[in-house]
């Protein structure tokens, strides 16, 4: 298209005005959100609060450093030298109420003078704004699942000791026990621990403690408790009768002889679905002082074929059994105490999303009480991701058999690429 000299040329004779202005330009815009929730919580007060008792007063507080770290890991930074790719960004120091960032120096400093007061403050602060969720939705049903993570070191830190590592044998670790909650997803309460300790080391007084917690929020919910073998002991099992919490519980062969001779002894097994059978009874080993409901479930496993690689319709598929077997006091049909007792599994999810959104793996210092405040920094990260979802949207789905939480939660990893990574402009 041909266009006329009109179009193309302009006449300018006034010089323009030009202002050089601080456009204050950001990465990470969505953290207006996070400023609104932490302002309407009073996140940096409460914060401050736990490391109150601490003599030593720096320029950069505790609490201070302590929400800089939530604000790390919500960012999605691993390492605490990765702070220098934010250290200008406008955003952040608004979030923090800062004119400028700690060095990494300082943080590390910060870190090594907690002491285990703090540790247990900022433990106290995790729990009540958990409970404060629960108590605000009023829930007639709260299910707590307990399990250990292991936290692998690659060098020595206080605290940490070679146990048992699946994945790097005979590295120093961390084995704290966590207390999650199946219908918010969030995490309750952790207890740090060394790792050479077994999982039901001291586990019954936290779990006592967890129970109790829940009871003075809500006194008229009913409680339900989910654990693996490693919880199966006399002493937790009376303590949760006791208390009134229905419980399922896996149970371990290698340790009752009788469990073989029952099963091997069945001769009729009610069918619960395509591949599973089950048969119950009232039974107790035998240092125990009272019987309790044992569910013995059997399925069909295909077992490997080890001959030639060869591809031959005529042979068939043998077949073997697995079996399992849970106690309970859940006064319920054996098919929901499976599903019930099965969707612990999603308590796994739960560590996998703090250990590659969070980064609650990562040990960044030498000392116990460092270590362990960053542990519950990562853990603080995710519940309140969860409690912005929670806040911003209604309940998903009604409780189902397997607990599953009711809000469908994006993960962090995803709100960070959708909501919190985006440039923006402060006007």
């Amino acid at each position: 298209m041909k266009c006329s000299k009109a179009e193309i040329h302009r006449k300018t004779h006034r010089i323009p005005e030009i202002r050089f202005e601080d456009q204050k330009l950001t990465s990470f815009a969505g953290l207006v959100v996070y400023q609104a929730l932490f302002s309407r919580i009073g996140l940096k007060q409460q914060l401050s609060g736990c490391f109150r008792h601490l003599k030593v007063s720096p320029i950069f507080g505790h609490g201070v450093v302590v929400l800089l770290l939530v604000v790390h890991l919500l960012l999605g930074y691993r390492r605490l030298q990765d702070m220098r790719y934010y250290a200008d960004d406008p955003m952040v120091h608004r979030l923090l109420g800062l004119q400028r960032l700690p060095d990494v120096a300082t943080v590390s400093r910060s870190l090594a003078g907690l002491d285990a007061t703090g540790v247990a403050n900022l433990r106290r602060l995790n729990r009540q704004r958990v409970l404060e969720q629960l108590g605000a939705l009023g829930l007639a049903r709260i299910t707590l699942d307990f399990d250990g993570s292991v936290l692998s070191t690659g060098r020595f830190a206080e605290g940490t000791a070679v146990g048992f590592n699946r994945k790097k044998k005979g590295s120093r670790s961390y084995y704290p026990l966590f207390c999650t909650v199946a219908q918010t997803g969030q995490v309750l309460d952790v207890w740090h621990r060394p790792g050479n300790v077994h999982d039901s080391n001291g586990a019954k007084a936290f779990i006592f403690a967890c129970v109790q917690e829940i009871k003075a929020i809500l006194p008229r919910a009913t409680i339900e408790a989910r654990m693996d073998s490693a919880f199966f002991s006399d002493d937790i099992v009376s303590m949760l009768e006791a208390q009134g919490v229905q419980f399922t519980i896996s149970v371990p062969f290698e340790r009752f002889a009788a469990l073989k001779t029952l099963i091997e002894g069945r001769q009729r097994w009610r069918r619960l679905n395509g591949e599973t059978s089950f048969f119950e009874t009232d039974w107790k080993p035998a240092k125990w002082d009272t019987r309790y409901r044992f569910v013995f479930l059997r399925s069909t496993n295909r077992q490997q074929y080890k001959g030639a690689v060869q591809l031959d319709l005529f042979i068939p598929y043998e077949y073997g059994y697995d079996f399992k077997v849970i106690v309970t006091n859940k006064p319920v049909s054996a098919k929901k105490v499976l599903g019930f007792h099965n969707g612990r599994g999603a308590q796994e999810g739960v560590f996998a999303e703090l250990k590659s959104q969070t980064q609650m793996d990562y040990v960044p210092t030498r000392t116990q009480a460092g270590n362990q405040t960053f542990l519950l920094a990562a853990v603080l990260a995710h519940n309140l991701n969860r409690e912005m979802q929670m806040l911003c949207h209604e309940p998903a789905r009604n409780t189902t058999e397997k607990r599953a939480p009711l809000w469908c939660f994006e993960q962090l990893g995803t709100v960070r690429r959708k909501l919190i990574q985006r440039a923006g402009r402060l006007t």
